[in-house]
């Protein structure tokens, strides 16, 4: 996990994604995961590109198990993008690089 993208927990994503002040994108992993991997350099550049306007968030699914419950996340990487405190996108599986970009610029600009 780098140290621009948030971890969190079942118990703190109340306050860290429903709570949150702007919108945020949360990536549900785990270490296992090769897809997972692929993806989490991806994430690391648009945290960096959209510092200010976008919290990244990762929630392991295997230390964290309500919560990916509670979305109804079935398979991983799932990336949900949350706004006000309601899941506004959803994306399953990993994606090259323009294709996250442009997923994500599409989706906040809504």
């Amino acid at each position: 996990m780098s140290e621009l993208t948030k971890a969190v927990s079942d118990e703190s994503f109340k306050e860290e994604v429903l709570g949150a002040s702007g919108p945020v994108l949360v990536d549900f992993w785990a270490e296992w995961c090769g897809p997972c991997r692929m993806v989490a350099p991806i994430l690391d550049e648009i945290a960096q590109e959209y510092a200010g306007q976008l919290t990244v968030a990762k929630v392991n699914i295997d230390e964290n198990p309500v919560t990916p419950n509670d979305y109804a996340v079935r398979g991983i990487p799932t990336m949900i993008l949350f706004k006000d405190g309601k899941p506004v996108e959803t994306k399953v599986g990993a994606m090259p690089r323009s294709q996250m970009k442009d997923w994500i610029a599409g989706a906040l600009a809504r």
